[in-house]
């Protein structure tokens, strides 16, 4: 599990990476060139779809960080809570994915599910 768990934490740390070239350098690390992102609200296909909705993510909520939660897993899944908010602060977002690894090991797909937004 400590494998894919340091996977997990490597993917956290994508959201939460504000400079650019840094964040494409460590998807194409992390990320399978035809992995996919899905939630409610979202579907983003390959590496320049998932760099893409993250630059979005951190501009609708700027100065935001995304804490990881338990990870739980097992064979090539691992299911995850997290929360985003201000750092040190409360959290307005909450929710949990599913994160799955391809034969290569690099993320094949995230499912994510929101379980706590901010009303508009």
């Amino acid at each position: 599990m400590s494998d894919i768990r340091q996977t997990v934490e490597q993917y956290i740390a994508v959201w939460n990476e504000t400079d650019g070239d840094a964040r494409r350098a460590l998807i194409a690390t992390l990320w399978a060139e035809d992995g996919r992102y899905t939630d409610p609200l979202a579907d983003a296909a390959g590496r320049d779809g998932l760099d893409a909705l993250v630059e979005a993510v951190q501009g609708q909520f700027p100065g935001f960080v995304f804490t990881l939660g338990p990870v739980d897993a097992h064979h090539h899944l691992a299911r995850f809570t997290w929360e985003l908010g201000p750092a040190g602060g409360a959290a307005p977002v909450a929710g949990f994915d599913v994160l799955a690894l391809g034969e290569d090991g690099l993320v094949a797909s995230v499912a994510g599910f929101l379980d706590r937004v901010p009303s508009a």
